[in-house]
């Protein structure tokens, strides 16, 4: 029979996997990577020339990365090639009229890289992610041993607190009990006393009377006096012997510190040479007093997350006071692949 929807299995499942939570089984881990990797689109605006290119620089970026040891990054790149070039692109318009030496060669990563390195990275994964998943069951089982262990010791205190706040209940009763009796005594000896000073005749009388009055006034001031005592409070005795119980602390606290600062996704730092726009004014200084604007291409290299710029790439170019068109862009491919560099953006003065 199926188990009924509560309300954290709905909210887990609006919510969308995270591959950093280690409390998800590899499996799940692993889909919610995939699905980063799935999340590419392709605009009919740019030409597939263009995707081309970035295909060379988003394999290239995925090395780095699998040489760096970073699995979860690697991943995700090779998805999205595999994503972009196998189910995006063929379906552009002008995906069939494209004849440049890219396609063939990103044809060729797809099958003797990307595949195969997918399925690599997808089982190290897995491996990876089934001794973290192992760890988090431990660490849990052994926080609920000893929430259970501190439940149980703060369960023989209160039974040990109220058992001694029973025995001094008892024994204060027991001490007012012959307070009062004392009491009760020393009122019928002073009361023997007047009585035998009086005359007989007139003992008598008072004998008969005293047996009559002397019982309401014993019980009525018993009950008086038990009436004017309080009962000792149960908890004030023994309020320190409660220890505290923090029940804030979560067993997944200490195991995915290293996983959480993993960044799959967004913005990376970029790091510029500090004398890089001076120069590059000095450079292109004659055109810039005869009004011509000059255009150069930032490259770099992708180290640890982060990328650097390590050239200025000034093309060949066609340029004149608000513009400013590329030449040769093949030439500048390939001083690109000869150094390995990746593109990382452009400067341009007017």
């Amino acid at each position: 029979m199926d188990q009924p929807f509560t309300v954290n299995s709905l909210k887990k499942l609006a919510a969308m996997p995270d591959h950093t939570d280690v409390s998800l089984s590899p499996e799940e881990r692993v889909r919610a990577l995939s699905k980063l990797g799935c999340n590419i689109t392709v605009t009919e605006d740019i030409t597939p020339r263009r995707y081309f290119r970035s295909g060379v620089e988003m394999e290239r970026m995925a090395s780095v990365y699998l040489e760096e040891g970073n699995l979860e990054n690697a991943f995700v790149l090779y998805n999205k090639f595999i994503t972009l070039f196998v189910e995006k692109l063929p379906g552009h318009r002008d995906y069939q009229q494209c004849a440049i030496p890219e396609k063939q060669d990103i044809m060729k990563k797809l099958k003797e890289i990307a595949f195969p390195r997918t399925d690599e990275l997808k089982k190290d994964l897995l491996k990876k992610y089934n001794i973290e998943y192992q760890e988090y069951l431990q660490s849990k089982n052994k926080h609920k041993a000893e929430i259970l262990k501190q439940l149980e010791h703060q369960s023989l205190i209160e039974a040990e607190r109220k058992r001694v706040a029973r025995m001094r209940q008892q024994q204060l009763e027991s001490e007012q009990f012959l307070f009062f009796e004392d009491q009760l005594k020393k009122q019928e000896l002073a009361r023997g006393q007047v009585r035998s000073q009086e005359t007989p005749a007139l003992a008598e009388q008072i004998d008969g009377s005293a047996l009559s009055c002397l019982s309401a006034p014993r019980n009525s001031a018993l009950l008086n006096v038990f009436a004017d005592q309080p009962p000792k409070s149960e908890t004030a005795p023994d309020a320190k012997h409660s220890p505290p119980v923090n029940r804030a602390s979560k067993p997944a606290a200490a195991l995915s510190a290293a996983v959480h600062n993993l960044v799959v996704e967004g913005l990376r730092c970029v790091v510029l040479p500090r004398d890089l726009c001076h120069r590059f004014l000095l450079l292109a200084e004659s055109n810039t007093l005869r009004g011509i604007e000059t255009c150069g291409i930032l490259c770099g290299k992708l180290t640890h997350n982060e990328f650097t710029i390590t050239h200025v790439i000034v093309p060949k170019q066609s340029a004149g006071p608000d513009y400013c068109d590329v030449e040769n862009v093949e030439e500048l491919f390939s001083i690109q692949d000869q150094h390995g560099l990746l593109t990382l953006g452009w400067i341009h003065v007017e």
